[in-house]
């Protein structure tokens, strides 16, 4: 059966038993060899491959990401809290006269809110379908609101083309929510039901909930802008700083000059700078009052004052939100959009120190929360792919059917760093798998 539109699960006129009955073969035939039919769809084709590579199982089951201590304080702060009226406005009454769900889940694929139909309702928290529980795409497979953000684009998942078997019964149609200023995804806008919702209207639906939602946001924005200025400095080697309504990329001294500013809003004296900027301690005075120069001619009335060395006003820096969100335990909320160390290729002594002590904290709270999902997205980025705790750390996490290739991880990486001892001087172990 060719795609008319790959968004849509059911094209008018479809039988819903007989297409359910096709896609059961075919899922059961994928997760059997990785064979794909032709009754998947390409966007669903493209997904069970990705869940592969992820080594999911099949009877992948959701995990709690956010308890409710930490779920609260999170969504009232997060910007789709500004638009749940207009979801419930649009959608309350759709999803209580068809028996339907609303959920919406942020970047990361973690539900926020699920509401709808009480019947509805139990019968989903029995599947774990709950605010709080993460249904990423890397977490729990094939789904309409984690393939939503994950693909950035609507996407219908109908019975069987769910990957986990536990979620063939249900229906759902997603649509991702984008930051109408910044095009920044937000989040994804969900209604889950049964085949009731495989019809291509309810797909049509949610689209244009999320587009209502986007436009209810940028009138919420037509304000003035925020007076703190901000500094993105997180996995990139030239900071962006926004001042003063403007947006201006930092060469790489100008960036580790204002990240260092940044963590010492108190201000540096130009010895302290100095020593903090360059490796070579012979270095004059006089180099840094013309970086300094430089910056000023650069950034006009956001430039860095002197005496001692501060910013002109309170600046407010990635790297400064990360590390307090991780001081009150929100490893999720941190970490879920963290986009890699702090100036990364950034040589200066105390731009340096600054990145490994984030990154150590960043790794302790990783490591300790042991969440598959939140490991797994760390060991596949560049800098955690060479990271042997993480990956022992992803083997324990995972159930024993999953161990292996983590495991197998752990020891090539080993043999590579040659087996010396880890950061606590203790020499390397392996996970074994619980004995059956």
């Amino acid at each position: 059966m060719g795609d008319r539109d790959p968004s849509v699960a059911l094209p008018d006129g479809a039988d819903p038993v007989a297409r359910s009955r096709e896609l059961r073969r075919a899922h059961a035939a994928f997760t059997r060899d990785g064979r794909v039919e032709t009754p998947v769809r390409a966007v669903i084709a493209r997904s069970w491959r990705r869940c592969a590579r992820a080594r999911l199982s099949p009877e992948c089951a959701p995990r709690v990401e956010l308890a409710e201590a930490q779920l609260r304080p999170y969504r009232e702060e997060h910007p789709l809290a500004r638009v749940m009226p207009l979801f419930r406005d649009l959608v309350g009454a759709f999803a209580a006269h068809g028996a339907h769900l609303l959920a919406v889940c942020d970047a990361r694929g973690s539900l926020l809110w699920v509401e709808g139909e009480p019947a509805t309702l139990r019968r989903a928290e029995s599947l774990g379908f709950v605010p709080g529980t993460r249904w990423a795409e890397s977490a729990m497979g094939t789904n309409a609101p984690g393939t939503a953000v994950a693909v950035g684009e609507p996407v219908q998942v109908f019975g069987a083309e769910h990957f986990s078997r536990r979620v063939h019964p249900w229906t759902c149609a997603a649509a991702p929510v984008r930051d109408p200023r910044t095009g920044r995804l937000l989040g994804a806008v969900d209604i889950t039901g049964g085949d009731g919702l495989a019809h291509p209207h309810s797909l049509a639906f949610v689209r244009a909930v999320a587009r209502a939602a986007e436009a209810q946001l940028a009138l919420l924005d037509e304000g003035p802008p925020a007076p703190r200025d901000s500094l993105t400095a997180l996995g990139r080697d030239e900071a962006l700083l926004v001042a003063g309504g403007r947006r201006v990329r930092l060469g790489r001294r100008h960036s580790e000059i204002m990240a260092l500013l940044a963590h010492h809003p108190e201000g540096l004296s130009g010895e302290e700078l100095a020593i903090a900027l360059y490796e070579d301690e012979s270095v004059s005075a006089v180099t840094l009052r013309a970086e300094m120069s430089r910056l000023r001619a650069l950034l006009g009335a956001s430039a860095p004052l002197s005496r001692p060395y501060r910013t002109a006003g309170p600046l407010d820096a990635d790297f400064t939100s990360l590390t307090r969100q991780l001081a009150v335990g929100a490893v999720s909320a941190a970490l879920g959009s963290y986009p890699g160390p702090l100036l990364p290729a950034s040589t200066a002594p105390g731009v340096v120190r600054l990145r490994r002590r984030i990154e150590d904290q960043a790794r302790a709270a990783l490591i300790a929360r042991a969440d598959a999902g939140l490991l797994a997205d760390w060991v596949c980025r560049a800098w955690g792919a060479d990271d042997p705790e993480a990956w022992r750390a992803l083997a324990a996490a995972l159930p024993p059917e999953g161990r292996p290739a983590a495991l197998a991880r752990v020891r090539a990486l080993d043999r590579e760093l040659g087996a010396r001892p880890g950061r606590h001087g203790r020499p390397a172990t392996y996970l074994q798998p619980a004995r059956s």
